[in-house]
């Protein structure tokens, strides 16, 4: 768990850097073949350090509501709904921001560890889930069918496979002491930091 947190620590020092090619995992081109669209799924989520940040934070949030497999699913849902929203042509209002603060809310709540109804963190993960995809979909704009199925399944098949990773990862922790349960607290709040970083860029970029 000591490695966990200085990789979170880590994301946090690089996520200033990282803004500029967060929403494009392969140099800004639409993936136009089924590799293409594979390996940019595969991508965006993990080189999108708000959106790994988030991800991670599912994973932490759905140990705390013993649902660390089916938990995950709302926010891939969310995720897939808003990547097809984008390519289609519709317009999310202020996603960057909405995005950013979902890795400030959510990691604020982890942060609290404090029990919190198991629907209001469905409600979260789905509508932030919109959100993160939308960014996704970004990517894939006049993208043919092919490679977008491809880049559907791909950032699907990562999310899922960090959030349960995370999950198992916590959850043998907690078993191997009581005192681990403030691990994931500690993560939660590295998480949220990385959260306002990018949240006060945003707004700069906004600003100026």
């Amino acid at each position: 768990m000591r490695n966990f947190l200085a990789v979170m620590t880590g994301l946090a020092v690089m996520s200033g850097s990282s803004l500029a090619m967060a929403h494009h995992p392969m140099g800004g081109t639409t993936p136009n073949n089924f590799m293409d669209g594979l390996l940019s799924g595969l991508g965006h989520p993990v080189i999108g350090i708000d959106h790994l940040a988030f991800i991670v934070l599912v994973g932490l949030a759905a140990v705390f509501l013993k649902r660390k497999y089916s938990a995950p699913l709302v926010f891939i849902g969310g995720t897939l709904a808003g990547c097809l929203l984008i390519a289609s042509g519709t317009v999310l209002p202020y996603a960057e921001l909405i995005i950013t603060g979902s890795v400030i809310l959510l990691g604020a709540l982890v942060m609290s560890g404090r029990k919190i109804p198991t629907a209001v963190y469905l409600v979260i993960f789905a509508i932030a889930g919109i959100f993160h995809g939308g960014a996704y979909g970004e990517a894939v704009i006049g993208a043919e069918a092919t490679p977008l199925v491809s880049y559907l399944a791909g950032f699907t098949f990562i999310q899922y496979v960090i959030a349960i990773g995370v999950g198992l990862m916590v959850e043998r922790v907690w078993h191997a002491s009581e005192m681990a349960a403030t691990k994931p607290r500690m993560a939660g709040a590295v998480a949220a930091g990385i959260g306002v970083a990018f949240f006060l860029e945003n707004i700069e970029s906004m600003l100026f």
